[in-house]
């Protein structure tokens, strides 16, 4: 614990990097949030990878993550795999902090420029990568199977750091 850790509101939220103890909590996450979701064994091969950083959103004193950002880095380029938050904490702005310490560690490390792709209909994740200044470059039709097996287009976005 940091010595400003000790002025933080009780209760609020932290950031901090993961490792893969976290893969079981951070699969449960991703089934809830994606029609194909990645298992704890994915989970845990990104987290073992050089390369891959995650950072996750704790509350409180939980030891568990309520969310998480994985990306890949290579050499001043990063890709963000995926970004996820429980359901029950949705809609409360937990995204924006996540991402903006995820991107400054990403920045810290080197990256020069932030890659990623987004369901075109997922307005929460679009609205949140636009705030950060990511644009769009790319287009990927039919790229994302639906729960009722339509398929929608992925959007990709960059964002220099």
């Amino acid at each position: 614990m940091s010595f400003f850790d000790r002025f933080k509101k009780p209760g609020g939220p932290r950031i901090d990097p993961l490792n893969t103890e976290a893969a079981a909590p951070m699969a449960a996450i991703h089934a809830a949030s994606f029609a194909r979701p990645w298992s704890t064994l994915d989970f845990e091969r990104l987290l073992g990878e050089r390369g891959v950083i995650g950072d996750g959103l704790f509350l409180g004193a939980g030891t568990k993550p309520a969310g998480f950002v994985l990306s890949r880095m290579v050499l001043d380029e990063a890709e963000i795999l995926t970004v996820a938050i429980a359901p029950e904490v949705r809609g409360k702005g937990l995204s924006i902090p996540l991402l903006e310490r995820h991107l400054d560690e990403l920045s810290r490390r080197g990256i020069r420029t932030v890659h990623l792709e987004v369901e075109e209909e997922n307005h929460p994740a679009l609205a949140l990568y636009r705030r950060f200044g990511f644009t769009q470059t790319g287009r990927r039709e039919g790229y994302y199977q639906k729960p009722d097996g339509s398929r929608v287009a992925a959007l990709t976005m960059a964002l220099a750091l």
